[in-house]
């Protein structure tokens, strides 16, 4: 244990212990929090329940009037809601439970009928076949060349006059498997050893084909498909209402290109309506496409500016029309309201000065005229429509502000009536601390990194802290939450200890420009260190009590790879590091997430980045923690680094949990790490449990 000084308190005892524990019931001091609505079918009624001093309570609210009625129970709401919507009052005064009945397996093939009810369509023997439906001996082979590796799909799509036939072939691969040891068995006494399957970066992956027959002729069209035998993924997206056509989507291997493919149902011809294209990566997770007019034209999210705006097709594969344009981002899309060419979307980072991570709901024209931020407040907005988008329930916070719950019209967003406004009086008796949003510039001296600090309850600006980050910093989105919270189940109990902790998002996360996301391109090991200390230092400079000699992190799955990069790459200013769960290879890890921002194929940013290959550099104090029978990040990750730190003769602990999977976080694990904080940066014995 360093001999560090205790200069933000007394020795922690059992009871210090005891209370940080129970930190977590300040949520109970917290009443009239977000207004969360049922609205009404076919109505402008809805209602909710919520949390007050004298008890709980439900409204019915009239919309069109903002007046609502007060329940005392469910049975009062029930009352009022007859009449209005029956189904639900039954819902509130009975416990409905469908039980579905066991069923032995049918080893029938699964047949698909076709749309004018003649025929059905069906996989046998790995070929397809269709035989008429009144006449089960009627049948015709279609295909005679699939085989057990290479066979076609039973996903097998009627175009709508019964015509055509639209299905995939599919040339498959073996799916690598990972061993899981159950040490610890609940139904017997040795181990039990499981397997799941498990692909990985690298790895050979099945290649889907689209295939077309002419059900009327009875034969096969053939299709130029060369282009997609590159390919991480390949799925048919549906027939053209007329007939004349089917979609599919196209995501090559490495994710650096992405094509919504349009096959011509006369002569196959395959038209690009979307053919996207980066140099680093296509964050195809987060791809948005929704068809007008039968597809003659096509919404279509894309970063191609910098930004992820929406964008307006032709049936050609011509931009129309850039719909919504800046320096700001369209989180996604909540509806598209083709008849009146309206739609609605969340966004954030239009405001300058605040936090350009809020919610913000807004609408546009489908023309590309009259954007409106109907959620103007410098907050987070969480909004709920009614199903005619009349109506909006918005319920808006920020961390460092309680909900306060309004009723909108969604043609202005102009307030029709207040809800609930969040009362956190009896939480700010008890001395608990408002969290801070806090910002300053990054590593390029120009761009606003956010985060937010938390401090204990027993906070004392004239002694000093150390400091505490707690990690996430995986690409696909970004991490700290926007939205008012009283504690935090991952920090509170560490915060109350003595510890002030960070939550930060740093360059190479999600929901910024593309440039800010591209930073983690075959770099996971960067997680925006460079950021995240430059916003330390400078909440330092600022709160002199915020020991920056005393800086350790935590964090789970990508954050416990990026807890332990930590003490490899930055260990002149990170001291500590309890690293959970840790994906510390990503040649190791699932393909799905790894190859998304480390590519394909393979190359020497995998090993640059690998806590692994780079256990040799670690400095500091290091404890890993994993589970057993985790099939979200392969365990044998965490033991490789086992081997690399014992093989480079480097000390550390290590909690490996029986029985336990990726969903860390329970009591026993929690106190290790909060007792490896107080040991390795109070500098204090830890009190016996």
């Amino acid at each position: 244990m360093l001999a560090l000084p205790n200069t933000a308190g007394a020795q922690l005892t059992k009871a210090d212990y005891q209370r940080a524990d129970t930190i977590l019931q300040l949520e109970n001091h917290v009443y009239s929090s977000r207004v969360r609505p049922v609205w009404l079918r076919d109505s402008h009624y809805f209602w909710y329940q919520n949390r007050e001093k004298t008890g709980t309570a439900y409204y019915l609210v009239d919309a069109g009037t903002g007046k609502k009625r007060k329940a005392p129970d469910k049975e009062t709401l029930s009352t009022f809601l007859k009449g209005k919507d029956r189904a639900l009052a039954e819902e509130l005064t009975q416990k409905q439970q469908t039980e579905r009945a066991w069923k032995p397996e049918d080893k029938r093939p699964r047949t698909v009928a076709s749309p004018d009810s003649l025929w059905e369509a069906y996989i046998q023997d790995n070929n397809v076949f269709v035989r008429k439906r009144t006449e089960p001996d009627s049948v015709v082979a279609l295909t005679m060349d699939g085989t057990q590796g290479e066979y076609y799909s039973d996903r097998l799509m009627w175009s709508p006059d019964s015509r055509k036939l639209a299905t995939m072939k599919v040339r498959d691969a073996q799916v690598r498997r990972i061993p899981l040891l159950e040490s610890r068995p609940g139904t017997q006494v040795q181990p039990v050893l499981q397997w799941r399957d498990y692909a990985k970066p690298g790895d050979v992956l099945p290649v889907s084909l689209p295939v077309l027959f002419d059900w009327s002729a009875r034969k096969q069209i053939p299709l130029d498909t060369d282009l997609y035998t590159r390919q991480y993924e390949l799925y048919l997206t549906g027939w053209r209402a007329d007939s004349r056509a089917f979609t599919f989507e196209f995501n090559q291997r490495g994710h650096q290109r992405y094509i919504v493919g349009e096959v011509n149902a006369l002569d196959g011809k395959i038209t690009h309506l979307v053919d996207e294209r980066s140099s680093t990566f296509i964050y195809y997770y987060q791809c948005y496409r929704h068809d007008l007019k039968d597809g003659k034209e096509m919404l279509w999210m894309s970063e191609r500016d910098g930004w992820r705006h929406l964008y307006l097709f032709g049936n050609d594969g011509q931009v129309k029309r850039q719909i919504t344009k800046g320096e700001w981002v369209v989180r996604n899309v909540d509806f598209v309201d083709e008849a009146n060419g309206v739609i609605y979307f969340n966004a954030s980072g239009f405001n300058a000065g605040e936090d350009p991570y809020h919610l913000h709901y807004c609408r546009i024209n489908i023309d590309g005229t009259g954007f409106k931020d109907l959620t103007p407040e410098p907050a987070n907005h969480q909004v709920t429509a009614s199903a005619d988008r009349r109506y909006l329930v918005d319920a808006y916070s920020r961390a460092d502000m309680p909900y306060l719950s309004v009723l909108r019209k969604a043609t202005d967003g102009s307030v029709v009536t207040e809800l609930e406004r969040c009362d956190i009086s009896e939480l700010e008796s008890t001395g608990w601390q408002m969290p801070e949003v806090f910002h300053a510039k990054g590593r390029d001296g120009k761009t606003d990194i956010w985060g937010k600090i938390l401090r204990p309850s027993h906070f004392d600006a004239s002694k000093s802290y150390p400091v505490v980050e707690m990690i996430y910093a995986g690409p696909h989105d970004s991490h700290v939450e926007k939205y008012f919270r009283a504690t935090d189940h991952l920090c509170s109990r560490l915060v109350e200890l003595g510890f002030i902790v960070v939550k930060i998002d740093g360059m190479g996360t999600y929901n910024r420009s593309k440039a800010f996301h591209d930073v983690c391109w075959k770099n996971l090991k960067d997680a925006g260190f460079p950021d995240r200390i430059a916003w330390i230092k400078a909440a330092a400079k600022q709160y002199p009590y915020m020991d920056i000699n005393r800086v350790g992190i935590y964090g789970w799955s990508a954050g416990g790879q990026n807890a332990m990069a930590a003490l490899l790459f930055h260990n002149d200013f990170y001291k500590v590091a309890v690293s959970l769960c840790g994906c510390h290879d990503n040649r190791m890890d699932k393909i799905w997430w790894n190859e998304q921002w480390m590519g394909y194929p393979i190359d020497e940013s995998y090993s640059a980045s690998s806590n692994v290959d780079n256990a040799w550099r670690l400095k500091g104090k290091l404890l890993l923690i994993n589970g057993e029978l985790d099939d979200n990040v392969d365990p044998a990750s965490t033991l490789q680094v086992v081997s690399e730190l014992m093989k480079a003769n480097k000390n550390f602990d290590q909690l490996y949990l029986p029985g336990k999977s990726h969903s860390l976080g329970g009591a026993f694990e929690m106190h290790k790490i909060h007792d490896f904080f107080v040991e390795n940066l109070l500098g204090q014995e830890v009190p016996e449990w």
